[in-house]
C-alpha cells in the first residue's frame, strides 16, 4: 500500500440504508473512492446476511486499497449485532467487576466481529461518567473515576487487537460531562484545562498507551481552548491530542451529519474543515447526496490538506487488514453458547439492554 496511489476519497468513511450495497455506493468502492463502510441495525438482518455483505463490500475494494468495515458495537444500549448475537451488558457494568473480566468479554466480542466480517469497532467510550444528567454517554462509560475507565479501557482495546480487531477510543477529549446529546445540538462545556488534565484526558492517555488504533473526536465545544469550534474542527483541540499526547494514529470525526456541527457549519467547514484541524477521516453515516459532495470536495482539495490523513490510514490498514483471527472459534454460531454464558455472569442482575440507543440511524 503507498499513500501516494490512494485517492482523496479513501478519508471518507460512509453509511447506507437497506441490508445490500446500493448500485451508487458499490461503484465508489470499486473506484477506490470511499475508504470504509460504517453498518447500522438497519443493514443488518441476520450472521447470513450480515458475512454475505461484509464479503461483497471487501470483494468489491481494489486488492491496493482494502475497505475498512466499521460498526458500534460497545454493550448495553449501543450494539448494532442483537440477538442470535451475543447481547453484551453496558460498559459501566463491566467497569464495576475485576480488569479481566473485561479482557475476557473483549475477547469473546472481537471473536465475534470477525466472524461476522469487521475490522473495526467504534469502542471503548473513554468519557468519564462524570454528569448524572448526560443523554447520551451514562452507562457507555465505564466508570466515575478516570483510572479505572483508563483501566477498563486499555484491557479492552489490547484483547481485541490482539484478534486483529481495530479499536478506537472515544470521544476526544471528553463527552462525559456534557447535558446535550451532540446527535441533537451542539454541547458546550466549560471546563478549564486543569480539569482535563485531572478527569478528561486521563483515559486517553491510557488509550494511547495501549496503542489504540484510532480516536473519534467529539462534537462539543470547549470554549476554554477553543471559543468558536466544537473539537472536531478545532486545530487548538487536535494540537493537543497530536502534540501534548502524543498521538500520531489514526482520528475519525464523528459523523457530520449530527446536529452539533450540521446546524452550524457549512459543508466545507464539515469536511475540509475537519481534515485543515487534524482529523483524519470524516464519517457520513447516512446521507448518499452528502457523501457525494464531501467526496468532491475531498478530491479538489490540496494535497497538503490530505496526505498526512491518507499516510495515518495506509498505517492503520496494513496493521488491520487481515480478517483472520489468531484465535479460531471454537463453537458454531451466533448464538455462541460461552459468550450468552458470560454475558449472563457479567450482567448479574442488571436489566437486559435499553431499547433507546442514542447513535442509531434510521
Amino acid at each position: 500500500m503507498s499513500a501516494s496511489k490512494w485517492q482523496p476519497g479513501q478519508l471518507l468513511f460512509v453509511g447506507f440504508s437497506g441490508t445490500v450495497v446500493p448500485p451508487d455506493l458499490a461503484a465508489r468502492i470499486r473506484e477506490g473512492r470511499v475508504g470504509g463502510v460504517v453498518l447500522f441495525r438497519r443493514n443488518i438482518k441476520d450472521p447470513d446476511q450480515v458475512r454475505a455483505l461484509t464479503r461483497t463490500l471487501h470483494e468489491l475494494a481494489p486488492p491496493d486499497a482494502p475497505l475498512t468495515i466499521a460498526l458500534d458495537q460497545e454493550g448495553g444500549r449501543v450494539q448494532r449485532l442483537r440477538d442470535p448475537w451475543t447481547e453484551w451488558p453496558p460498559m459501566r457494568t463491566l467497569g464495576g467487576r475485576p480488569v479481566a473480566e473485561t479482557r475476557g468479554f473483549a475477547r469473546a466480542l472481537a471473536l465475534e466481529l470477525l466472524d461476522a466480517g469487521f475490522d473495526l469497532d467504534f469502542a471503548p467510550v473513554v468519557d468519564v461518567d462524570s454528569n448524572p444528567d448526560n443523554p447520551v454517554i451514562g452507562d457507555r462509560s465505564f466508570a466515575r473515576e478516570p483510572a479505572t475507565v483508563g483501566r477498563h479501557a486499555a484491557a479492552m482495546i489490547e484483547a481485541m487487537q490482539e484478534l486483529g480487531v481495530a479499536t478506537c477510543a472515544k470521544h476526544f477529549p471528553g463527552h462525559g460531562d456534557t447535558d446535550l446529546d451532540s446527535h441533537l445540538a451542539l454541547p458546550r462545556l466549560e471546563l478549564e484545562r486543569e480539569r482535563l488534565e485531572r478527569t478528561e484526558l486521563p483515559p486517553f492517555r491510557a488509550a494511547i498507551a495501549a496503542e489504540v488504533a484510532s480516536i473519534m473526536t467529539a462534537h462539543v465545544l470547549f470554549p476554554k481552548l477553543d471559543p468558536k469550534r466544537p473539537a472536531t474542527l478545532s486545530p487548538e483541540v487536535m494540537g493537543m491530542l497530536r502534540d501534548e499526547l502524543g498521538y500520531d494514529g489514526l482520528v475519525f470525526s464523528d459523523d457530520i451529519e449530527m446536529k452539533a456541527v450540521a446546524d452550524h457549519f457549512s459543508v466545507e467547514e464539515r469536511s475540509l474543515g475537519v481534515l485543515r484541524a487534524g482529523v483524519d477521516v470524516v464519517l457520513v453515516c447516512s446521507q448518499a447526496d452528502l457523501r457525494e459532495e464531501v467526496l468532491a470536495k475531498l478530491e479538489r482539495a490540496p494535497d497538503r490538506v490530505v496526505e498526512h490523513g491518507l499516510r495515518r490510514l495506509v498505517a492503520f490498514k496494513q496493521r488491520f487488514g487481515a480478517k483472520l483471527s489468531v484465535v479460531p472459534l471454537t463453537e458454531a454460531g451466533p448464538p455462541f453458547a460461552s459468550h450468552c454464558e458470560l454475558a449472563t455472569r457479567l450482567r448479574d442482575g442488571v436489566d437486559a439492554p435499553d431499547a433507546h440507543d442514542p447513535t442509531e440511524r434510521a
